[in-house]
């Protein structure tokens, strides 16, 4: 096995030194490759897989993690800025029950947490101290859970409660909040800063309630009304509203002309006041029954100074002649007042007006000239009120114009881009051209290395042939001349002889593999002087 071995190095050796340069160049390198490869791959197949171990943790909580990692021997990765804590799959649940035991993380940089170890000799203003510091650690936590926010501070100023409540100073707080890089915080993100930190703090009214950003920009509103931030949310839902409307109108523009044949704009007006409006009627129906009903009869007869008509003086001074009769004899009169109490139906209607309706609405569309021969404008301005709703009572305006547009910007864009196509496919093509002539010169190289190592191979097993052909001849000339049976001595002494042929022959071997030409100049050389 041994000398097996030795004999496919040696083979091998030889081999390799019968190479020319550039295939010992390429032999190296591609072994060298192969050999990276591997190791790679047996790198990449053996590394283990990680897993979170812990999330979000503060520096002094990461610390105290990391440490104890190192010293368990536990391998680990930091990412997110070294907030999280990656372990291989397989030990994150020991790992963390481990950590747990120990305390840990101990999220001691704020929350609530700060309040478990009070006592009973904490004074007044150390608790109310804890108490803010508590509340703002609870307030950081919470911003920082909103999308896009990637640090947050809260301070609080918290005055003491007074006895008179004219006496009372405001609550007033401040947000710093870091964004993720690349992120914003938008219009509707502040608000919801704005009103989280308010409503969680008792007294505390949200234009009391700054909002800034790690550069120094102020994000919330600056004045006591709110109108900054309620400006800019106007602002966008103006700009939200134009762009939906102005969209709807430009694709249907497009299906008719094309795109690129028109343009449209549009302005809008909204409303953003709020109203309310209550409305309170009656309404009664005769063929109800009343609900009470109360009838009064006074009748009265005696001796009168005369005949004629009397009666009872009402409030206003004039007699009532319809209740009261008399005659020439004497005076009687008779009084009947009836009283009902009817049900009378009440219907109270309050009308909440939401911000963001329609005050008036403005559209203006301009079509190619070239593009809008045969269409008429009329039409298309119908088209447009009908899909976006003018209502000319409300003061909506539409205008439809056709003029001629300036291509001379597409026309360049156009010939750039033309050029650009031109110049990628000229590149494309002497690319193509570049690389086949490397692959055709790879192959002539290849080729001519496989002719001259076959041409090589030739003459190497001409000459070993030619060798072998002389040996076998001397040894059957040996045994004629000695024309009787071997010895042992003699089988020995074959053998040997044997082994020594073979052992010749790998150096003959050898040496045509280093010298192929020369041994067939050799040969060549003694078939010519032999006789």
């Amino acid at each position: 096995m041994k000398d097996s071995l030795n004999r496919a190095l040696a083979r091998y050796q030889r081999t390799f030194l019968a190479f020319t340069t550039g295939q010992k160049l390429v032999a190296v390198l591609g072994t060298g490759a192969l050999l990276l490869a591997g190791f790679l791959v047996f790198r990449w197949a053996s590394a283990p897989s990680y897993s979170p171990l812990f999330s979000n943790l503060s520096a002094k909580d990461a610390s105290a993690v990391v440490d104890k990692l190192d010293a368990e021997g536990t391998p680990y990765e930091l990412t997110d800025g070294g907030s999280t804590v990656m372990v291989p799959k397989d030990k994150v649940y020991s790992s963390r029950i481990a950590l747990s035991g120990e305390g840990l993380p101990s999220g001691s940089e704020g929350g609530y947490s700060l309040l478990d170890k009070q006592s009973l000799s904490t004074s007044q203003a150390q608790e109310q101290t804890n108490f803010k510091r508590a509340m703002e650690g609870e307030l950081s936590n919470t911003v920082e859970a909103i999308d896009g926010v990637q640090t947050a501070v809260v301070h609080l100023a918290l005055p003491q409660k007074q006895v008179f409540a004219d006496k009372q100073e405001p609550a007033t707080a401040s947000v710093l909040v870091a964004t993720k890089p690349g992120a914003t915080l938008g219009a509707e993100q502040v608000q919801a800063i704005v009103h989280l930190v308010a409503s969680s703090v008792d007294g505390l009214d949200t234009d009391k309630v700054t909002v800034a950003d790690s550069s120094g920009k102020v994000l919330s509103s600056t004045d006591e009304s709110g109108a900054g931030g309620a400006a800019s949310t106007r602002a966008q839902e103006i700009s939200d509203y134009q762009d939906q409307t102005k969209n709807r109108i430009q694709a249907m523009l497009d299906r008719v002309l094309g795109a690129g044949n028109s343009t449209v704009t549009v302005t809008a007006n909204l409303d953003f006041d709020k109203s309310v409006t209550e409305t309170k009627k009656y309404s009664y129906d005769k063929n109800n029954v009343p609900l009470s009903q109360t009838e009064n009869t006074e009748k009265y007869s005696g001796q009168g100074a005369g005949s004629g008509v009397t009666g009872v003086v009402g409030p206003d001074g004039q007699m009532d002649s319809s209740t009261t009769t008399g005659t020439g004899d004497g005076s009687a009169y008779e009084k009947t007042s009836k009283t009902s109490d009817n049900a009378v139906d009440t219907t109270v209607e309050r009308r909440e007006n939401a911000p963001g309706a329609v005050r008036n609405l403005h559209v203006s569309a301009v079509m190619d000239a070239a593009k809008a021969r045969n269409i008429s404008g009329a039409t298309i301005q119908g088209l447009i009120a009908s899909a976006v709703g003018i209502d000319a009572n409300r003061g909506d305006t539409i205008q439809v114009s056709t003029l001629p547009f300036d291509r001379t910007a597409e026309k360049a864009a156009a010939a750039e881009l033309a050029a650009a196509k031109k110049a990628d496919a000229s590149a494309n093509q002497m690319d193509l051209i570049r690389n086949s002539g490397l692959v055709v010169l790879v192959l002539l190289i290849v080729l001519l290395a496989w002719l001259k190592g076959r041409k090589r191979a030739k003459a190497r097993a001409e000459a070993t042939s030619y060798v072998v052909e002389q040996l076998r001849a001397e040894q059957l000339e040996r045994a004629a001349a000695a024309a009787v049976e071997p010895s042992p001595a003699m089988l020995a002494l074959e053998s040997t002889e044997q082994s020594e042929t073979e052992e010749m022959l790998d150096e003959l071997a050898a040496l045509v593999e280093r010298q192929p030409e020369d041994v067939a100049s050799l040969l060549r050389g003694w078939l010519v002087e032999r006789p």
